[in-house]
C-alpha cells in the first residue's frame, strides 16, 4: 500500500461501488524468463516455471491484494485493496506454464447488510485465507478479519467478525493487517488462522503478528530488517511459514524476497525469524509484489504463486509468477 503513494503517478479510477458482478476481459503474455536477459532457472531455493502478465481496459481490474487458489489448483478467489473481490480461473499452455486468464469476474465488497461498501477506508482488504467453505478477509485502516461464505464469493457478505488478540491501538493506519494464512492440518499449530502486519511495530521495531484462532491464540513478533515490509504469507505443508516482503527506496528501487519462518518457532510472545529464500530487484521480473499462495502440484511437489499489485498506475504491472520449491537433496 505505501508504494503507491510513490509509483502511482498516473492513477486510474478504480471504478463505481454497484451491485453488478463484472465480467472481466483481460490479455495475458507469457514471461518466459525471470532474470532479464538470462537463462537462469533457479534462484535461492526456489526454481522459476513461467509467469504471466496481465492487463485490462476496464477500470475495476488492479489493486490485487491477494490471490487464493482453490483446490482444483485452477480456479482462484483474490481482493483487491479498493474493495472489490475477484474470482477466475488459471490457463496454462501445452506444457503446464501460466499463460493466462478466463473466467475473471469483480464485485464490490459488502456488509452484514448485503449492502456495497461505498467508502474505500472501510474496504481496504489486505489479506485472505480459505478453510474448506470458509474465507477469511483481513483489512486496513478499519483493522479487522471478517468471516465470508466461499460458496457466495464474489458476491459475499461477511457472516461474522473474527477477534483477533493485537491491541488495536497499535495498528499504524495503513500499516495493518497484510497477511493472513491457515496453518495445515496436523503441524504444529494445526488449522490456526494467522495474520502478520505490513508495518506496525513494537518498541523494538519489530512486527506485530498473531495466531488468531486455536488453542495457541495471541500475539507474537517477527523479526524486521529495514527497509524490507511484509504483504503476504502461506504456509508450507509441513507448517513452516513464508514470508513474501517489499522494499522501496528512490536509490534501490523496488525489491522483494521470502523468508521461511520454522513451524515451532510460531508461537505467543516469540520473536521470530528465519533465512531468505529468494530476493530479486528489477534485474528480475517482480514488481510491487503483494501476494504469495502456496499449492501442492499434481506431482506432489510444493509451488509458489506471487502476484503483484499495479496500484492502478499506467507505471506498474500486473503479474502473476509461478515457482517451484526446491528442496535439499538430502532433506528427510
Amino acid at each position: 500500500m505505501a508504494l503507491a503513494a510513490v509509483l502511482a503517478a498516473v492513477p486510474v479510477s478504480a471504478g463505481a461501488k454497484d451491485e453488478k458482478l463484472h465480467q472481466i476481459s483481460v490479455e495475458a503474455t507469457q514471461i518466459p524468463k525471470f532474470k532479464v536477459r538470462s537463462n537462469q532457472t533457479v534462484f535461492g531455493d526456489l526454481e522459476y516455471l513461467g509467469g504471466i502478465e496481465i492487463s485490462s481496459s476496464e477500470d475495476i481490474f488492479g489493486g490485487l491484494s491477494a490471490l487464493r487458489l482453490l483446490g482444483d489448483r485452477s480456479r482462484f478467489i483474490g481482493v483487491l485493496d479498493t474493495g472489490h473481490w475477484i474470482a477466475g480461473r488459471l490457463e496454462r499452455d501445452s506444457e503446464g506454464r501460466l499463460s493466462g486468464i478466463a473466467d475473471l469476474r469483480a464485485a464490490a465488497m459488502r456488509d452484514k447488510a448485503g449492502r456495497v461498501i461505498e467508502a474505500r477506508w472501510r474496504a481496504d482488504a489486505e489479506g485472505l485465507a480459505v478453510d474448506g467453505e470458509d474465507v477469511f478477509v483481513s483489512f486496513e485502516r478499519r483493522h479487522r478479519i471478517e468471516r465470508y461464505r466461499l460458496d457466495a464469493v464474489p458476491l459475499a457478505s461477511p457472516v461474522a467478525d473474527v477477534p483477533q488478540p493485537i491491541p488495536t491501538h497499535e495498528f499504524r493506519n495503513n500499516r495493518g493487517l497484510e497477511a493472513l494464512a491457515r496453518a495445515p492440518a496436523g503441524s504444529p499449530l494445526d488449522g490456526a488462522l494467522v495474520a502478520v502486519s505490513e508495518k506496525s511495530l513494537d518498541k523494538k521495531g519489530d512486527i506485530f503478528a498473531a495466531i488468531v484462532t486455536g488453542p495457541e491464540k495471541g500475539v507474537f513478533f517477527v523479526r524486521r530488517y529495514p527497509p524490507f515490509d511484509v504483504t503476504d504469507g502461506d504456509f508450507l505443508p509441513n507448517g513452516d511459514l513464508l514470508l513474501l516482503e517489499r522494499r522501496f527506496s528512490i536509490a534501490e528501487g523496488v525489491g522483494m524476497r521470502i523468508r521461511r519462518i520454522a513451524a515451532e518457532d510460531v508461537a505467543p510472545g516469540k520473536t521470530v525469524d528465519g533465512p531468505v529464500l529468494i530476493e530479486a530487484d528489477f534485474g528480475e521480473q517482480i514488481d510491487n509484489m503483494e501476494s504469495l499462495d502456496v499449492f501442492e502440484a499434481s506431482d506432489g511437489g510444493t509451488r509458489i504463486l506471487l502476484a503483484s499489485d499495479d496500484n492502478h498506475s499506467i507505471l506498474q504491472r500486473n503479474l502473476i509468477l509461478e515457482f517451484a520449491l526446491v528442496e535439499e537433496e538430502n532433506a528427510n
